[in-house]
């Protein structure tokens, strides 16, 4: 079993405060390993692949003393000498969340029937800022026709629904209700 958790702490043990920089590493050399055909694991393999990375880190451009490419590369290659490397989108995406977690930065989604004007988003994330003291806002925005109009917004496990679609629902269970209730003689 695969547990995110802990290979994020380990990520933020030993990368501290060069995280952010280290994250962004190991997101640029994440499509490189991709695109290797094959299983790979183990402890030659993560050799190889550590080798391997390091010269490429070189050629394009990084420091040699760069903690942070460093932290990346070895954090990688020890996915891979532990055969977790298939799980590392799920891995970018906790340790994204934590990072943004650690400064500030709100995980925003907006789902709407058309697609949003910048000033719209403009004013919802100065709004979203203003209510919950983020110090910034990472907004994703997709368009859902079937939602008929207006929006769905998720922040974390916060949700609100301002959709045509979820009106027209909750109408309908109001409606319901009110017809039960009428039919059982409570009206």
């Amino acid at each position: 079993m695969f547990h995110a958790d802990r290979w994020t702490n380990a990520f933020f043990a030993v990368s501290a405060e060069s995280a952010d920089d280290a994250f962004q590493y190991v997101k640029i050399f994440t499509p490189q390993i991709k695109k290797i055909h094959g299983a790979f694991f183990g402890h030659g393999a993560a050799e190889r692949l550590e080798k391997t990375l390091l010269e490429s880190a070189g050629s394009a451009g990084i420091e040699e003393d760069s903690l942070a490419a460093l932290y990346a590369i070895r954090f990688v290659c020890l996915l891979v000498e532990k055969n977790c490397f298939k799980y590392i989108d799920r891995l970018l995406a906790r340790i994204e969340q934590k990072l943004n977690e650690q400064n500030g930065i709100l995980d925003v989604t907006v789902e709407s029937a058309v697609s949003l004007d910048s000033a719209f988003e403009e004013e919802l994330a100065r709004q979203i800022r203003e209510k919950t003291g983020a110090a910034n806002i990472k907004m994703k925005t997709r368009v859902k026709p079937e939602l008929l109009g207006g929006y769905l917004l998720r922040i974390g496990s916060f949700y609100v629904d301002a959709s045509l679609k979820g009106q027209i629902e909750k109408m309908k269970i109001d409606l319901f209700q009110a017809s039960k209730l009428a039919a059982d003689g409570g009206v």
